[in-house]
């Protein structure tokens, strides 16, 4: 029978104050469970553990010698039991490291674990579940006050006040190494640190701990009330971080710390009121409160969400930061959009066929994917360095842009404004957005195809024969069609492509984090090397190149290696990417001639190409718009109205979408 199952005199009668310790703290395991044993209670109803536990109280009060046995047992069970650890560490991380706190769930989720234990936080899961917060919550004054008198020790509420008081100074000591500890320190306010609130906290829970041993209630509560004040003046140091960070970039591990830190002054706060306290009851409310703070420290996925949210949003900031540049809003940046495109496919043009040229050598998969990394990272690097303008890069950069013009403040004042006004403008930077990322495409197709069949036609006249052959050209109609696994293909692409983004917003983040743009321009051996002038120079450089080289090179590299890495383990996955894969449709048409005009075949893959375009932005700019709008904690509750809005747009003034009104009334960096 499993102990679910018991009933209530088997489980009295196997209580044994001289069991073992694993042995005792298996029936109290067993309690538990015969507690919640019965299944839910009816809505509104009260909850059937309250029930159980009621019933157990009035049979112990009816049968003296099981209230012996139990209370023996518990009695024991403190004893022994290390409860200070419980309140003073559980919930916290041992070490100040994003990294330390997700291996300890990792390892609580995989690991069991064993009775044989003194101390109760590493117990507590055993003998609590994460839903028994929502009856616990529901005891009642009078059975709560029962359960409190039979759990207290010997030597009644001194027992507890030792511990609470062992726990608080835990944690004050804690809370005062991490003020101390230079990554908190030196990113908070200077001002907020004036009164040095960290150095004395020490010495106001000493004064605290001697007024409750002598006993002196009235110099109790005002000990108390200094170290509140001390602790939100701790708090308030700690919440100046974030700003600091805001501005010279994230660390998830500063963000951990900080919250690591908040949320200790907030157990100091609990410990204060339990401390202060008549009656045991409000120590079993403390103990049932850290029920609902394993329920927040079980989950990985939670724990991943938090502290990476402040590196999403600064990632996404920066992303927004680069991608006004990126969107248009008069025919001149609509004119010069086109032209810096219409110069990335040229560029283009040449990374196609140099892709023929290095299939040609015959490279082992991984070695040519190595060749081809090389090939599309070079280019991208061109393009940025020569200031074009690579259209599939937009939507991933201009999304966050996008997302920022819908800040909580502007969600707001759209809801209230009558005349829609903010609805409005937010569907104008659409249709900027839209009509970039349209000027960027057709300025890097415009220019690729015709290119790379004017190379083809003039290899053929040099060379005798075209550089991409007929061979490769059918190669090249089988892989672009729409009939086959093409619009995969460009979704994954388009996953690439967002990639690429937060991987350049992480390293911009980086490299301002760690402050290397002032390393460069101030560190004494590399200016004896380049010269002040110099090194100040390569310093503005760098701070302004390092996002759009790490696009680079991470798009380049996954364009190149993860079709080969991914074959190797049996995911046959490849890329499409809407401007190279025109121009290998250019190619295969100068390879065959202009018959292949009249074939489905060659039209299918048009096609596909067109779908291939569609599923590189689109997938992009959604997993874009997506990070953004969660960084930023924003609801879109307008949803219904902005799609109305865009939707009559479209039908009212389509050519908005395309081509840019003659008289642009926003300009560059206006918001709505």
């Amino acid at each position: 029978m499993s102990p679910a199952a018991w009933d209530l005199t088997a489980l009295l009668n196997a209580a044994d104050p001289r069991a073992s310790l694993p042995e005792r703290h298996l029936w109290l395991a067993r309690l538990m469970q015969w507690l919640r044993h019965g299944g839910p209670a009816a809505a509104g109803a009260t909850p059937r553990p309250v029930l159980r536990l009621r019933q157990m109280l009035q049979v112990l009060d009816s049968h003296p010698q099981h209230r012996d046995a139990v209370q023996g047992l518990l009695q024991a069970f403190w004893r022994e039991i290390d409860f200070a650890a419980l309140f003073a560490e559980f919930g916290f991380s041992p070490r100040l490291s994003l990294r330390s706190a997700l291996w300890q769930r990792v390892q609580a989720r995989l690991l069991p674990a064993t009775p044989d234990t003194r101390d109760l936080a590493a117990l507590f899961p055993l003998l609590f579940e994460d839903a028994d917060q929502d009856w616990l919550g529901a005891l009642d004054a009078t059975t709560l006050d029962a359960a409190a008198h039979l759990l207290c020790p010997e030597g009644g509420s001194s027992h507890w006040h030792d511990g609470l008081l062992e726990a608080l100074n835990h944690l004050v000591s804690a809370v005062r190494a991490a003020g101390f500890a230079a990554p908190l320190r030196l990113r908070m306010d200077a001002a907020l640190l004036a009164d040095n609130p960290f150095g004395q906290l020490a010495r106001s829970a000493d004064e605290l701990a001697a007024a409750l041993t002598a006993e002196d209630s009235a110099l109790a509560a005002q000990q108390a009330n200094v170290l509140r004040a001390l602790l939100d003046a701790c708090r308030r140091a700690a919440a100046s971080i974030a700003g600091h960070l805001e501005e010279h970039g994230v660390s998830v591990d500063i963000v951990f710390e900080a919250d690591q830190l908040h949320a200790r002054t907030q157990r100091i706060e609990e410990l204060l009121d339990a401390l202060l306290a008549p009656s045991p009851p409000e120590a079993l409310r403390l103990l049932i409160g850290m029920v609902r703070v394993q329920a927040g420290t079980r989950s990985v996925r939670a724990l991943l969400a938090r502290h990476y949210s402040l590196l999403a949003r600064q990632v996404a900031e920066r992303s927004a930061a680069t991608g006004e540049r990126y969107i248009t809003r008069d025919r001149a940046e609509y004119r010069d959009m086109l032209a810096r495109a219409a110069g990335g496919g040229a560029v283009l043009a040449g990374t196609t066929l140099l892709k023929y040229g290095l299939l040609a050598l015959g490279l082992s998969a991984f070695w040519g994917g190595v060749a081809a990394s090389a090939n599309y990272t070079l280019s991208f690097i061109a393009i940025g360095l020569l200031h074009f303008t690579l259209a599939t890069k937009l939507p991933a950069m201009t999304a966050p842009a996008l997302a920022a013009k819908l800040a909580p403040a502007d969600a707001e004042a759209a809801r209230s404004d009558g005349d829609g006004a903010r609805i409005e403008a937010f569907v104008d930077e659409v249709a900027h957005l839209i009509r970039s990322q349209a000027a960027g495409i057709a300025g890097n197709l415009a220019l690729c195809a015709p290119l790379v069949l004017g190379l083809q036609w003039l290899g053929t006249q040099v060379l005798g024969a075209p550089p991409v052959g007929r061979q490769e050209a059918e190669h090249i109609l089988a892989s672009l069609t729409l009939l086959g696994p093409t619009p995969l293909f460009a979704a994954f692409t388009g996953v690439l492509l967002f990639a690429s983004s937060l991987m350049a917003g992480w390293a911009e983040n980086w490299f301002v984090f760690q402050r290397l743009d002032s390393a460069i321009a101030w560190n004494p051996r590399i200016v004896a090397r380049l010269g002040a002038a110099r090194a100040r120079r390569w310093s503005r450089w760098w701070r302004a190149n390092i996002s759009g080289l790490a696009a680079s090179v991470s798009l380049g590299l996954m364009l190149g290696l993860l079709p080969p890495v991914l074959g190797f383990v049996g995911v046959g996955l490849d890329v499409r990417h809407v401007t190279l894969s025109t121009g290998q449709l250019a190619a295969a048409l100068g390879a065959i001639g202009l018959p292949l005009l009249a074939e489905p075949t060659f039209w299918w893959c048009v096609a596909g190409i067109a779908a291939i375009g569609v599923l590189n932005v689109g997938v992009s700019f959604w997993l874009a718009f997506k990070v953004a709008l969660r960084s930023r904690g924003i609801a879109v509750r307008e949803r219904y109205a902005l799609r109305a809005a865009i939707r009559r747009r479209l039908w009212h003034a389509p050519q908005s979408f395309l081509w840019p009104p003659r008289a642009a009334a926003e300009h560059r960096g206006s918001a709505p």
